[in-house]
């Protein structure tokens, strides 16, 4: 039997009887990820396996840092060859790390590989693997397909012109690659890049600033944007003159954190007003410490592996901003994730605060994000969910990657989820009502989220 069999992860008949029955061949509602656009548009052809598994991922990239691997190896000049042989040892040595059941489910699913990746296997896995990636039907677009990918919702800048998704909505590409609407540069007024990047939007007042806010919100509902998402270090809220803060800082003058909490909670707020009138969703990533490492920072820039949680007092502040816009009448349907999973159940108990009819489970639970995406993760996220809320209404899992074969996690997030729901059964702490159960099964692996997204 391979390593990756028919009923891998699922322990229990329950268990097996929901994942084969309900889960397993439903397509996938990517809502939240950060593929290349560019890539999917032009049906890129990887240059290697390294190209496409390691390229980016920079979940890998840390192991093999943790690993003594010289950053040569991870985003330096070595060649992609011995990139890969670095990686083939690292990952023979991830027990217990969701790395090494995402690389076998990846070699399994896009390239029927079964023995297990270590130093004595790489060079016919790269062989193998190079040979396939070499043929059109291993080419981006071809992967998505493979991955049975209904939607795919990128991550995009206000300011970008969508010329990539206007390309693939014209063309006979069968999954829908829509745009995510991602305004961090326009409200993180405290960070470096604020200045430089109202320069380049050419944006002097804080009134054209909402303008153009709004602009572009409408701009991306034409095209097919339906999500937004913001990267929120901690919950800003706070109430003030937020005009008079954003002149300040385009005058070149430093700001206290309260006066940047105005202007990013006036930020927000606009944003929520038109989000709610075009019944799109707000997502709101909450506590990650960002570029720890500053030499590695300087050298490689954000988003290479020197992120991490941060154990910041959420529960204040976010049910202050959900309720000034809940007060004011546009509180959009939202879905709310942190990196530290000490606030499981500060934000599992903050959703039954703003709930709301016809809406079927409006204020969501998001799924086990970036450092918590692992089973126990995962388990204790919906455990956290199920005590405190409805897991029935979860819109369930996204791949939040880089990476054109991370579909695969999907898989991994389905069979946790039956494995869960079936042990409660087996216990007999649910009976075997196999038609409710499929339909919870079914709504969370896919239906809840095209519902509840309208995509």
């Amino acid at each position: 039997m391979s390593f990756i069999h028919d009923d891998f992860m699922l322990q229990t008949l329950a268990a097996k009887k929901l994942y084969h029955d309900f889960a397993e061949k439903l397509p996938i509602i990517d809502y939240h990820c950060h593929l290349s656009p560019k890539l999917i548009a032009e049906n890129y052809q990887f240059r290697n396996i390294t190209d496409l598994m390691l390229g980016g991922d920079h979940y890998k990239w840390r192991a093999m840092r943790s690993a003594g691997v010289d950053e040569e190896y991870i985003t330096g000049s070595a060649s992609d060859y011995d990139k890969f042989q670095k990686w083939a040892y690292v990952v023979s040595i991830c027990i217990g790390n969701p790395l090494y059941h995402w690389t076998h489910l990846e070699l399994k699913r896009y390239f029927g590989i079964d023995e297990p990746l270590t130093p004595e296997t790489a060079d016919a896995v790269w062989t193998r693997c190079n040979e396939l990636l070499a043929r059109e039907d291993f080419r981006a677009q071809a992967l998505i397909e493979k991955s049975n990918v209904a939607v795919v919702c990128t991550t995009d800048d206000p300011a970008d012109d969508l010329r990539y998704h206007k390309q693939l909505a014209e063309s006979n590409f069968s999954t829908k690659i829509l745009p995510a609407f991602r305004p961090d540069k326009a409200v993180e007024i405290g960070k470096e890049t604020f200045i430089p990047y109202m320069e380049s939007i050419g944006i002097k007042d804080f009134d054209k600033l909402r303008e153009w806010i709004v602009d572009r919100i409408i701009f991306f509902h034409e095209n097919g944007c339906r999500i937004s998402d913001h990267a929120l270090e901690y919950v800003p809220y706070a109430e003030g003159d937020a005009k008079a803060v954003f002149d300040k800082r385009m005058n070149g003058e430093t700001l206290t954190k309260n006066e940047e909490d105005i202007f990013k909670t006036a930020m927000l707020a606009v944003c929520a007003k038109e989000y709610s009138r075009l019944d799109w969703a707000m997502q709101l990533h909450i506590g990650a410490l960002r570029n720890n490492n500053t030499p590695m920072f300087q050298k490689l820039g954000p988003d290479t592996g020197f992120d991490s949680a941060n154990d910041l007092c959420i529960a204040e502040m976010l049910s202050r901003l959900l309720d000034s816009f809940e007060t004011a009448g546009y509180l959009p349907k939202t879905i709310l994730y942190t990196l530290n999973p000490k606030d499981n159940y500060v934000l599992g108990t903050m959703l039954g605060n703003f709930q709301k009819a016809p809406t079927f489970g409006k204020i969501q639970f998001g799924s086990a994000w970036w450092i918590n995406d692992h089973r126990d993760g995962m388990v204790e996220q919906m455990k956290a969910l199920a005590n405190t809320g409805v897991l029935s209404t979860f819109v369930g899992m996204l791949t939040d990657s880089r990476s054109f074969v991370s579909y695969a996690r999907h898989e991994y997030f389905r069979r946790i989820l039956c494995n869960l729901i079936g042990e409660w059964v087996d216990k007999g702490e649910y009976p075997e009502d196999w038609k409710r159960l499929g339909e919870i099964v079914s709504g969370i692996c896919y239906y809840n989220a095209e519902n509840y997204f309208k995509l």
